[in-house]
């Protein structure tokens, strides 16, 4: 009976080990065509050169060194399981041992970054490339000494056992005391040379760890301070030295093993060591920190302030921001004259209502999701256009439940469909969108070729949606027309092709479905699509790339693209502030991905070639990053500074713009992001926001990312930061400080402003009264010249309704605030009109009558309960009747 258990837990093991064995080899061989069909198989091949070279180096030198330990133990136990053991944890070591791949990489093709740590005088790529090589080598090392100190140790523990049952048994019949195992001269001595390499393993650790003072968090700035340099290095140095004569303390009593019979000598050794190592490296710093640094910290610490401000900067590339004073001056009509540019770009549109819009007038089908709203510029009759635009992806998981078959799943509905657009800044009566493009098929208000679609199928987007098959004997579902449906073939270059039984059997593993291989409609032209979500395919090509949260799609020639911002990242920026809880502390936006919507191509541009982690990458992997200047025309128009890198910079500029170690100390000048007033009411921090406005002294407008900056703890606004998109200046930072003995409104005056009026208030309680729910879009701060607007836009939404309408637009110039319909009408009663020029054409009569139309419905609206409002809007009834008139 034991020996059927036995036999049968045996050939479970066996089945186990082969559908591991054949589930793995099948997921190799699929990663392998998906590379290949993307054009990235150098990236699989060095990788897996790597990880099996790593792997066979580390399980050689440890079966290798296990082997030799336990044969020179010399027990009785079996050869072959000696090597069999050896070889057993030497396939678990090496397979641990292998995920140092990207390392080893790193290390042997690391680019040079040309900056020195001002303690050890060693390049930032040492921190970056070696050190981290050299942590992982030690591990491994110390790891293998450890394990095969106690395999060893249990072998002769094992052997002193059986010899000494052996002796019990032979006297058996006379009483004898109780025998405990010893151990003799020869496990002595192997265990003692065991034990020194251990401590040699420690004093190289030791040694190691001196270099991760550069990221010290126990001053008052990240790096070596003085507690660090004066205390913390000395110590580590004698730690080493302890270090090594514990070793040599083991290798005496391992070869002097008669001589030192007394292990306490051992132990005091050990202990000793451990009890030095805490006061040296807890007890000491602690207290030269408490008892001398704390009371003398600006004087003693100031130069370790002065590395942390310089590294920090230098690791976010705040370094070489431009810093320009902003003269604050009134705004006035004949500076409005000269904004038609800006003004026509101002996005009242806010993203989040826009998405429920979206959704609930342009998703046309359940199975179609806009999630995700987009902002770019683009080209449109001559004139630079700042949208708005989401692309009509396919969510399988919105298909009805009694539809969702295999069929259905993996060969019918397979893609998206076009996209959404609209101007940021035009809405209709209703308050509305403007669409340029919109519903299935695409129809254009505009025939502009910038917004041309050639190929609106989106097979490869932000969704997650399972494997699809193409080009198969079942048609795919298009788009939906009327009552009917249209259907079409997959003509695209994107895909592994199912050319043979092999490949089709090692997808259906992969994917553990039998029918990829039963399917009569797989025909050897059919191809499969996995991998679809544009971010899983980026990481699975270059996993080693962090990626920014936002990928945005792109227009151009009349094919859809996705672009994604890529970062490369580190945290071993010797003195360089954490940015998150990641540790990361260094960060560039190097390069920018392009995914083609249709055939889910994808391209690795290169932006910033001076950063020396995108160079070592390019080293590592020849030819698989593509120079930013191969990148087609149309698409360099459409790249823009990302948000994610944007803000972090900002965030960490808040305290780093101040160089002065002194004023950095004692925070006297720090900023922070104002918070605005949003949604229903709550306060939230601003966000970033993308803007075309003429930077001052520019003479063409220029799309570009913003922020506004108060002082910490005050509402003032002190200065914003604007990073450029457009051309030659593409990532270049600008500061616009306003003066301090000027006041300049901040977010939360403008909104209390806002709040305080009489006739806003009144209408704001007059809309929830009637049922309606006001929500507030975005206040946005526009630099005009050298003046300041605000502007913010309201939308209601009925407590039944799914649509939120933008009704009015708030609008502040510093000093008085107005509520109006339109920006037009809210400029004229803050200016008047009669001077003003927005960048629009004259109003025509009809456009005149329907303004006529909408003052005379308030004016009914109004009557007999606020007749403010009603004397306002007969007032402006009768100024559009005298422009009839004219």
């Amino acid at each position: 009976m034991e020996l059927r258990r036995w036999i049968s837990s045996i050939i479970i093991a066996l089945i186990i080990l082969l559908l591991t064995f054949i589930t793995t080899i099948a997921r190799l061989l699929t990663d392998y065509w998906w590379f290949d069909a993307l054009g990235f198989r150098t990236i699989f091949m060095v990788s897996l050169k790597a990880k099996l070279t790593l792997f066979a180096v580390i399980a050689a030198l440890f079966f290798i060194f296990m082997a030799v330990n336990l044969w020179i133990t010399g027990s009785k136990t079996s050869i072959k399981l000696k090597l069999g053991v050896s070889a057993v944890l030497a396939l678990f070591v090496g397979l641990m041992g292998h995920n140092h791949w990207f390392r080893l990489l790193q290390y042997q093709y690391q680019s040079g970054f040309g900056i020195q740590d001002p303690v050890f005088m060693k390049d930032i790529a040492f921190y970056v490339f070696s050190l981290p090589f050299f942590n992982a080598v030690w591990g491994i090392a110390f790891w293998c000494i450890i394990l095969t100190i106690l395999v060893v140790a249990a072998d002769y523990l094992r052997s002193s056992l059986t010899r000494l049952a052996g002796i019990n048994r032979m006297h058996a019949e006379q009483p004898q005391p109780v025998q405990m195992p010893k151990l003799g001269k020869k496990p002595v001595t192997h265990l003692g040379i065991l034990g020194a390499l251990a401590f040699i393993m420690v004093a190289i650790r030791h040694h190691l760890s001196k270099f991760s003072i550069m990221y010290s968090e126990k001053g008052i700035v990240v790096g070596a301070g003085y507690t660090d340099v004066a205390v913390v290095l000395p110590a580590i140095k004698i730690m080493i030295v302890l270090a090594l004569i514990v070793a040599v303390i083991f290798a005496l009593w391992a070869f002097l093993a008669k001589k030192m019979s007394k292990r306490h000598i051992l132990m005091i050794a050990i202990g000793g060591y451990i009890a030095i190592f805490f006061i040296g490296m807890s007890v000491i710093p602690g207290i030269v920190q408490s008892l001398k640094v704390s009371p003398n910290e600006i004087n003693l610490e100031t130069p370790y302030i002065e590395r942390n401000i310089k590294f920090t900067r230098m690791a976010y590339g705040i370094d070489d921001i431009e810093n320009k004073d902003f003269e604050v001056q009134p705004i006035d009509k004949s500076i409005l004259k000269e904004a038609s540019s800006t003004l026509d770009n101002v996005r009242l549109l806010d993203w989040r209502p826009l998405t429920q819009t979206y959704k609930q007038t342009q998703e046309i089908r359940l199975y179609y999701d806009l999630a995700g709203i987009d902002i770019d510029r683009y080209n449109i009759s001559g004139e630079y256009t700042e949208v708005m635009l989401s692309p009509r992806e396919l969510n399988q998981n919105k298909i009805a439940s009694n539809a969702k078959t295999w069929v259905n799943l993996h060969m019918i509905y397979t893609h998206g469909y076009g996209i959404v657009m609209s101007p940021v800044n035009d809405v209709t009566e209703a308050g509305l969108p403007e669409y340029l493009i919109k519903d299935i098929p695409p129809v254009y208000s505009v025939e502009d070729e910038n917004l041309m679609i050639d190929k609106p199928q989106i097979y490869y987007g932000e969704q997650s949606n399972t494997f699809v098959l193409v080009n198969t004997d079942t048609k795919e579902f298009d788009y939906p027309k009327g009552n009917t449906n249209e259907y079409m073939q997959y003509d695209g270059d994107g895909g592994v092709v199912l050319d043979s039984f092999f490949k089709k059997l090692m997808m259906a593993v992969r994917f553990t479905d039998i029918k990829i291989l039963l399917s009569s409609d797989v025909k050897p032209q059919s191809k499969i699509l996995f991998k679809r979500s544009i971010k899983d395919r980026i990481n699975k090509v270059m996993p080693f790339l962090m990626l920014d949260n936002d990928p945005y799609l792109v227009i151009d020639q009349g094919r859809m693209h996705w672009i994604q911002d890529a970062y490369t990242v580190t945290s071993r920026y010797p003195y360089s502030e954490k940015a998150d809880t990641t540790g990361m502390n260094y960060i560039r936006n190097s390069v920018k991905v392009v995914v083609d919507a249709y055939d889910g191509s994808v391209t690795y541009y290169v932006i910033d070639e001076s950063d020396p982690i995108v160079k070592t990458y390019a080293r590592i992997f020849p030819n698989q990053f593509a120079k930013f200047s191969s990148m087609p025309e149309g698409l360099k128009k459409h790249v823009r500074y990302p948000e994610g890198l944007f803000s972090i910079q900002a965030e960490m500029y808040q305290t780093y713009h101040m160089e002065d170690p002194v004023v950095f100390y004692n925070k006297e000048d720090a900023w922070e992001i104002p918070n605005e007033i949003y949604g229903t009411g709550q306060q939230v921090q601003m966000e970033p926001y993308y803007i075309i406005i003429n930077l001052p002294e520019e003479e063409e407008p220029e799309f570009i990312l913003m922020t506004p900056f108060t002082p910490i703890r005050k509402d003032n606004m002190i200065a914003w930061m604007a990073a450029r998109s457009d051309g030659k200046n593409y990532g270049k930072l600008l500061v616009y400080k306003f003066p301090k003995d000027k006041l300049v409104y901040g977010p939360s005056q403008i909104e209390a402003k806002f709040d305080q009026d009489s006739e806003i208030s009144q209408q704001l309680t007059l809309w929830s009264q009637r049922g309606s729910r006001v929500t507030r879009g975005n206040l946005l701060v526009i630099p005009i010249d050298e003046s300041v607007l605000y502007i913010e836009p309201l939308y209601l939404q009925a407590e039944q309704g799914e649509i939120p309408e933008m009704k009015r637009v708030l609008v502040s110039d510093g000093e008085k605030v107005v509520m109006e319909e339109t920006l037009d009408i809210a400029l004229e009663a803050l200016f008047g009109r009669a001077e003003v020029d927005t960048g629009e054409k004259g109003r025509t009569q009809e456009e005149l009558i329907q303004e006529a139309d909408r003052y005379y419905d308030n004016i009914l609206e109004s009557m007999g309960n606020d007749w403010q409002a009603f004397g306002e809007n007969f007032d402006k009834l009768g100024e559009v009747l005298k422009e009839l008139k004219g």
